[in-house]
């Protein structure tokens, strides 16, 4: 799951350095991801996990590092009627 986030990051985050250099617990919005960029970054990884962010999850923080990214998405994979 990291490496999609990751990928997304890279295709989306518009970040001024390369995302194999920021940690897990690394503030993204430190690291350069806009308000703009984050959006972009949601649409991504909506595409790339299959899922959808309900209206709750639209927040700053659900996508302030890759562990609250990947948190957000477990919590989303468990509640799926899918799964």
């Amino acid at each position: 799951m990291e490496e999609q986030i990751r990928a997304v990051l890279e295709a989306y985050g518009r970040l001024p350095k390369p995302v194999g250099t920021i940690t897990r617990e690394d503030d993204l919005y430190r690291a350069g991801l806009t308000s703009h960029a984050s959006v972009n970054v949601m649409l991504g990884l909506e595409d790339a996990f299959d899922i959808e962010f309900p209206d709750s999850m639209l927040r700053k923080s659900t996508f302030v590092s890759i562990i609250s990214i990947e948190s957000a998405l477990c919590e989303l994979a468990e509640h799926s009627p899918s799964r």
